[in-house]
């Protein structure tokens, strides 16, 4: 597909460009980071957060070097479903 001006008057996109431009806009991130980023995407507070990673079930989902903490969102899920 051609690349679209950004100035391009909404009303003037095919709705083909318009899907597209809206797939860009809302592309959600993969990956959220630290307990606050694990809380977000278990729906709890940290100290709750901070209970499930430890308890080792996420470690598939859960990449950490120190006190860096990077989750993958869709697969922390999928484990904490099982």
């Amino acid at each position: 597909m051609k690349n679209i001006d950004p100035k391009t008057p909404i009303w003037q996109l095919t709705v083909e460009e318009f899907v597209e431009v809206s797939k860009n806009l809302n592309s959600e991130k993969k990956y959220e980071y630290g307990l606050k980023g694990l809380a977000k995407i278990l729906g709890c507070s940290v100290s709750k957060a901070s209970e499930v990673k430890s308890s080792g079930i996420l470690n598939k989902a859960i990449i950490q070097n120190g006190n860096i903490i990077i989750i993958d969102k869709e697969k922390a899920l999928e484990l904490f479903g099982k």
